[in-house]
């Protein structure tokens, strides 16, 4: 009975919030498709999307660049895929446009009170602090590693999977367990042990865990986590122990990832200095916390979340981008045999010189392998948007005028504080005034001719927003292309990949992260099934 008059307590504190905060401000004038319903809004409609940017797609197409949406209680929202727009929040005014209190308190939960969560001077602090263990030499160090467990992977399949099996094999599992190895060497110099399945905590508490979390949540899930934006902060704390599946999921992935993460802080706070030559980004954060200045420290909360952050987005987001690069070379053979020829060719040319590894500079002038990372990252963006809300009054402009609903042709658009704001990232990288007129196509070539000097500047690499933009861009952008160069060259010069002689339609589901499944398939989990066979 108490928590019921406490529910009520909330709801009714919430409403009275909701009204105040909707009489200052109206989109009316900005049009878009009508509300499917006023308790809800679009809420349902776009996170219970088939795939991910259907509506996006649709909505460009029907009204511009720009348009209105509406959320719950019949709240608007400004929903844009415009260049301009995208460049003034997350660029100009990076900490004018904070991210939603509710999607905040839900990346808490997977990632604790790390960079991604982090607001306002925290998040300065948090960027500040860790910006040199992701500067342009230290990440050059780590490219021996990336190529040493990719060929571990490479060795495996050869020896364990295609010899035992059909020829399908489910590459982003196995793209998963390589990339958590890799985050764990080149962060903690820890070895999560995914690929021998030695120590297989992390990889199974990972494992669809998108799927048990995000998946189509439960319209009153939706409506519930809405609410949380009006709840005092001092309240926020309690809200991860809403008794849905989906949060005991996401609180026992955090209490395994914590088991972990002490055992690592544990053995790198036992001494570390400048001597020991240890290159991974903990150990640099811990010598960086020996400092007596407070505003160059984590606690040991913030330094645990950090390296939460680092495991969950530093491995799930390039072991997807691959799985969905092979996936597209897979149907196009001709491009994936052009990629493998550049390979060889490249490596003719170390071993000419009497080296056995490709540098960076070899991979970097591998222009076929990173126009397919590219265009990947564009037509696969695994984060496909984000949500912000205006702290200050403000003008947004935008590059692509659109007209309103009374006729008016419409460059800027005023909002009030506490507007909210969704960044559709899936819909900017197909815009065709951007990508030109085949957008909607896998095309790596599009990149040999596209001159970024004529467009505007927003996206941290390639000008995509794959990555989000600005000071609160991914800081480990630099770390998962290099990531990717180096595990495409290992897995193309040894492997092709075809499709599955047995039929999957591969759907690009909005589950957080954009995951595949196999349609009316779901049992199969979060899988990319492709052929794999020996280059001979």
């Amino acid at each position: 009975m108490q928590l019921l008059v406490l529910v009520l307590l909330f709801a009714l504190a919430a409403a009275i919030r909701i009204v105040f905060r909707r009489r200052y401000r109206s989109l009316s004038h900005i049009r878009g498709p009508p509300s499917p319903s006023w308790l809800f809004g679009h809420d349902i409609a776009t996170v219970r999307q088939q795939e991910v940017g259907e509506l996006d797609f649709k909505w460009v197409k029907e009204y511009g660049a720009t348009w209105r949406i509406a959320s719950h209680l019949g709240t608007q929202v400004l929903m844009t895929a415009d260049p301009k727009a995208m460049q003034h929040i997350f660029h100009k005014s990076g900490y004018n446009y904070a991210k939603r209190r509710d999607h905040t308190e839900v990346t808490k939960m997977f990632t604790g009170p790390g960079i991604i969560s982090a607001q306002g001077e925290v998040h300065q602090r948090h960027r500040k602090i860790m910006n040199p263990a992701f500067s342009a030499p230290q990440l050059r160090s780590f490219l021996t590693l990336f190529q040493d467990i990719g060929t571990k992977m490479c060795d495996k399949w050869k020896t364990e999977v295609l010899d035992s099996s059909s020829g399908t094999v489910a590459v982003n599992k196995w793209l998963a367990r390589t990339t958590l190895d890799i985050i764990g060497e080149a962060a903690f110099a820890y070895d999560y042990g995914a690929l021998d399945e030695r120590n297989d905590r992390l990889s199974s508490v990972y494992n669809n865990i998108f799927l048990k979390t995000s998946l189509h949540p439960s319209k009153w899930l939706v409506f519930w986590r809405s609410m949380w934006n009006y709840f005092p902060d001092s309240l926020l704390r309690y809200v991860q122990y809403t008794p849905t599946a989906e949060h005991r999921h996401m609180r026992h992935m955090t209490r395994v990832f914590h088991e972990v993460s002490s055992e690592v802080l544990d053995e790198l706070t036992g001494g570390i200095s400048d001597e020991d030559g240890k290159k991974d980004v903990m150990s640099i954060l811990v010598k960086a916390n020996s400092s007596e200045d407070p505003k160059t420290q984590l606690d040991y909360v913030e330094m645990t979340a950090q390296m939460q952050s680092l495991t969950f987005a530093g491995h799930e987001t390039t072991a997807s981008t691959l799985s969905w690069m092979l996936w597209e070379l897979a149907k196009h053979p001709e491009y994936q045999a052009k990629m493998r020829e550049e390979i060889r060719a490249t490596r003719a040319a170390v071993l000419a010189r009497g080296e056995t590894r490709f540098t960076i500079d070899d991979l970097d002038s591998m222009t076929s392998v990173m126009n397919a990372i590219k265009e990947t990252l564009r037509f696969h963006p695994i984060v496909f948007g984000l949500w912000r809300e205006a702290v200050h009054d403000d003008v947004i402009p935008l590059s692509e005028p659109i007209v309103s609903a009374t006729g008016e042709v419409i460059d800027s658009i005023p909002v009030r504080a506490g507007q909210w704001i969704s960044c559709s990232f899936c819909a900017y990288n197909r815009l065709p005034q951007v990508w030109g007129a085949d957008a909607d196509t896998w095309n790596p070539d599009r990149f040999l001719h596209i001159d970024l000097t004529k467009q505007v500047r927003v996206g941290v690499f390639a000008n995509l927003m794959t990555f989000s933009a600005g000071i609160r861009g991914c800081i480990g952008w630099r770390f998962s292309v290099i990531e990717m160069q180096a595990l495409a060259a290992e897995l193309l010069e040894r492997f092709e990949f075809g499709l599955p002689e047995e039929h999957y339609e591969i759907m690009r589901v909005p589950a957080g992260l954009m995951i595949p499944l196999v349609k009316d398939k779901l049992e199969l989990g979060a899988v990319m099934p492709l052929r794999v066979s020996l280059v001979h």
